[in-house]
């Protein structure tokens, strides 16, 4: 059942039992994670939201920080009456799942990263020098670089919102984590390397990294096992 906080956030529920939350990836929507939702629904009430300018939430009247996104899905938490829940994040799900992991670990039961952004990337000179030409053509009145299309297409609002998120570094975050954390990687992801998930583990206390086969889409790639794995972990951590 789709429902909605002052005609705001979009989210469905899913299921009955202990209280899993999903946060999709940027460009998704909660179609993303409901397949998952039914294969837990026997055990799991799991809440699938659309973030702020995604899938049917409309877009924030303002760029909006990760920390913005992290106090959406708090207000839904809120407004179902739900203490302490699991949260699982994929890519950018998975930084706003940082984020309250972090800020909010009274709301947190345990945490699941799945190929998660939030951590500053490596960059090759190369990517230096495209910046400072980007800034180059931009004062000699030229447009510049042009990103992907995926970013041109965006509004103005969803831009800014974009270039926030993208340039924030949740690093300072992962040694206040305490909660029961599981990470989940493909082997071959190359959008969020796995150099970052072995960060993760390592920063992160009561952490442990779990390899799937696939990309950046692991969880969709190797679903049978991701779901085994989901499901045992949602089990022993077993809040409601």
């Amino acid at each position: 059942m789709a429902r909605r906080i002052g005609g705001v956030i979009n989210y469905k529920i899913v299921g009955d039992g202990i209280n899993v939350v999903f946060l999709h990836g940027w460009g998704g929507n909660a179609s993303a994670f409901l397949f998952v939702a039914e294969r837990l629904k026997s055990f799991c009430r799991s809440i699938v939201v659309d973030f702020n300018g995604f899938g049917d939430t409309p877009e924030p009247d303002r760029p909006y920080s990760v920390g913005d996104y992290a106090g959406e899905v708090l207000s839904v938490l809120e407004k179902e009456g739900v203490k302490k829940a699991i949260i699982v994040g994929h890519s950018f799900g998975g930084r706003v799942a940082l984020e309250i992991a972090g800020k909010f670990p009274d709301a947190v039961s345990g945490l699941v990263l799945v190929d998660s952004a939030g951590l500053k990337p490596r960059r090759k000179p190369s990517y230096y020098v495209k910046i400072i030409l980007h800034k180059i053509l931009k004062k000699l009145g030229f447009r510049g670089l042009q990103g992907s299309r995926d970013y041109r297409v965006l509004s103005f609002i969803m831009k800014e919102t974009f270039k926030k998120v993208v340039s924030y570094d949740q690093t300072y975050l992962l040694e206040n984590i305490n909660t029961p954390t599981l990470i989940l990687w493909g082997k071959n992801d190359k959008e969020t390397p796995l150099y970052m998930a072995n960060k993760l583990e390592k920063k992160i206390k009561d952490s442990k990294l779990i390899l799937l086969e696939g990309g950046h889409y692991a969880y969709v790639e190797d679903l049978a096992n991701f779901v085994k794995i989901l499901s045992a972990f949602v089990k022993g951590v077993g809040v409601c």
